[in-house]
């Protein structure tokens, strides 16, 4: 177990104790800084928005996230993997037109984010999609900007961005955790880095999945992909490939990662991962789903009796495991997460490990 919801396992080294004790002694030093990082992803964190804001646009229900990267990635991975049925959350991070219909002002909020307040597409975006009349919320820094000057004229909500974080760390401070409590989830929930640092098994998996990286990258195996079997879980990946292509991509270094949709990439790509050029390792991911649509075997064919009371994710898991199997057999580098519940310590934790890998993997390459 990796943690209570969480089964990790990789099969990459295990001879690993001199890079271990090097990664150990990394995170003992990390872990000593006041860095507003790693404050953002404990329990004592406190964000820079007043709760009072959540009661004030409590009746809103339907809500527009304008950003780009780090500013709307974290948020909107949160949304779709956790699947709130209290309001709707639409997703701008691409260029938008205004929609043709007219929309309920009263039940309508944007929340614009951008760190620098500069940045073109969220620009551009909020000029088009923006009206006079509707409510709006900022969060940007606290320094002159287009967007910080374009709030103040239309008299929205500002709230001040950790100028200390950097936009792709920033998914559990007041970026990722605003909207995160505005879709009826609790902030204190994703935020568990205090109880990680003291449990072992977290520890010793986080540092021999850092060592196995390190390994693979200096045998030249640097594209990163990532075998996802969760279709709620695509926005989440998109995060993390900002997080390691941007924070690693570097004076001639970093990672690759590439997002793989499975099981539709069984049928166009496992050819090239299984037989293809040996520069790649993989992250396989699962989550179990209680609720899934079963086989009905009176519509089956005899030869395919086998699939009856079968639901979806049981065949999906099938094909995982399958996979699993034959990389193990042909010696295939892998890291593999099957996820047992949906729920905000989950996605937390995963925040967390990867926030952590990628700042130790940064550290250890210089």
């Amino acid at each position: 177990m990796f943690t209570k919801n969480i089964n990790f396992k990789s099969y990459f080294y295990k001879k690993r104790q001199k890079l271990n004790s090097k990664i150990l002694n990394i995170l003992k030093k990390l872990l000593n800084e006041k860095s507003e990082i790693l404050k953002s992803l404990g329990s004592h964190y406190v964000s820079s928005y007043d709760k009072k804001i959540l009661k004030k646009y409590k009746y809103k229900n339907e809500i527009t996230l304008i950003g780009m990267g780090g500013s709307i990635l974290g948020a909107k991975a949160i949304y779709q993997f956790l699947k709130p049925k209290v309001k709707k959350f639409f997703f701008v991070d691409y260029f938008k037109n205004s929609p043709k219909k007219n929309i309920n002002q009263k039940n309508q909020l944007n929340l614009i984010i951008s760190k620098s307040g500069n940045t073109l597409e969220t620009i551009s975006n909020s000029n088009i999609l923006i009206k006079k009349k509707q409510t709006n919320i900022l969060i940007t820094d606290n320094k002159n900007s287009y967007l910080l000057e374009l709030a103040n004229k239309l008299k929205a909500e500002i709230v001040n961005h950790n100028a200390l974080i950097g936009g792709r760390y920033s998914v559990l401070s007041e970026v990722g955790m605003l909207p995160a409590e505005m879709m009826g989830f609790s902030a204190k929930k994703f935020r568990r880095l205090n109880v990680l640092i003291k449990d072992k098994i977290f520890i010793s998996k986080l540092i021999s999945n850092v060592s196995d990286i390190l390994r693979l990258i200096k045998k030249k195996k640097t594209n990163s992909i990532i075998l996802n079997y969760d279709k709620n879980s695509d926005a989440l990946f998109s995060w993390y490939q900002q997080l390691i292509a941007e924070s690693l991509g570097k004076k001639g270094n970093g990672i690759l990662p590439l997002i793989s949709s499975m099981p539709k990439d069984n049928h166009s790509l496992m050819q090239y991962y299984l037989d293809g050029p040996k520069n790649n390792f993989f992250t396989l991911f699962f989550v179990k789903e209680k609720f899934s649509d079963k086989i009905k075997r009176d519509d089956l064919i005899k030869s395919h009796y086998y699939l009856k009371n079968k639901n979806l994710s049981d065949i999906s898991f099938s094909q995982f495991l399958a996979t699993e199997k034959v990389f193990k057999r042909k010696n295939i580098p892998f890291r593999s997460f099957i996820i047992n519940k949906r729920n905000e310590e989950t996605i937390g934790d995963l925040f967390i490990f990867f926030i952590l890998e990628t700042i130790l993997l940064g550290r250890a390459m210089n």
